[in-house]
């Protein structure tokens, strides 16, 4: 059950909230630094668009800040539950999606949002994934995706060893799982992308990043439309 459909049939809904909800305290420490910051470059009047919004999680706080929010996910069973937590913000709206193959028109996106390692848990080519969030951002508008930074290895690895003994996900396979990669014996993997290596992606596409590590959790990868795309 690797790649993409690990979402749909194993990791969504309520059993990936679960994922988040044993989180341990430094995780969650991660994963509240991640938001404020994503906040902090957010107007007032702005439109957002998350990539893999998942069942919310992140969808409350942008929708407190932002003039509108949409989420998309592959998996409605995930979708369903946004909507239940996402209920009462009325500049929220959700839709089933590929985030490589975005159903919006050119410029639609005041920012991008894609964080907590989505740009390799998605299991899809990082370097289509960016091309599509480009497109679908105005210029001068803003894309924001993060990876982990080499330091927070032990944490992430102690949170998926927590969700394999729940059975949220398979158990870890310790002799393909390497420094920066998670590797799950039912065939999930989830890897990293560094600083570098975010860099070397927005290479191929012609745009320049701003890397910045938060909480020494996260790595972000910034990216102002250039006017001229």
């Amino acid at each position: 059950m690797p790649g993409a459909a690990y979402y749909l049939t194993r990791l969504s809904g309520d059993r990936l909230r679960r994922c988040y909800e044993r989180a341990p305290q430094r995780v969650k420490q991660y994963l509240d630094a991640e938001i404020m910051y994503v906040l902090g470059r957010v107007e007032p009047a702005a439109s957002v668009l998350e990539l893999g919004c998942g069942y919310g999680r992140v969808l409350v706080p942008l929708a407190q800040t932002a003039q509108w929010v949409m989420g998309i996910d592959t998996s409605l069973e995930s979708l369903m539950l946004a909507r239940e937590v996402t209920a009462g913000y009325a500049r929220c709206e959700l839709a089933v999606m590929d985030a490589t193959a975005l159903g919006f028109r050119d410029r639609a996106f005041d920012m991008v949002v894609c964080i907590q390692n989505g740009i390799c848990a998605f299991q899809v080519d990082p370097r289509q994934l960016l091309q599509e969030a480009l497109r679908v951002t105005r210029l001068g508008g803003r894309l924001l995706f993060s990876s982990y930074t080499e330091a927070f290895w032990a944490h992430r690895l102690l949170w998926f060893e927590g969700q394999a003994e729940e059975g949220l996900v398979g158990e870890i396979d310790y002799a393909e799982t390497t420094r920066g990669e998670i590797v799950c014996k039912d065939g999930f993997r989830s890897g990293t992308l560094g600083a570098n290596e975010l860099r070397q992606l927005c290479g191929k596409v012609g745009v320049q990043p701003i890397i910045v590590e938060v909480d020494q959790s996260s790595v972000f990868c910034e990216v102002i439309v250039p006017s001229a795309a």
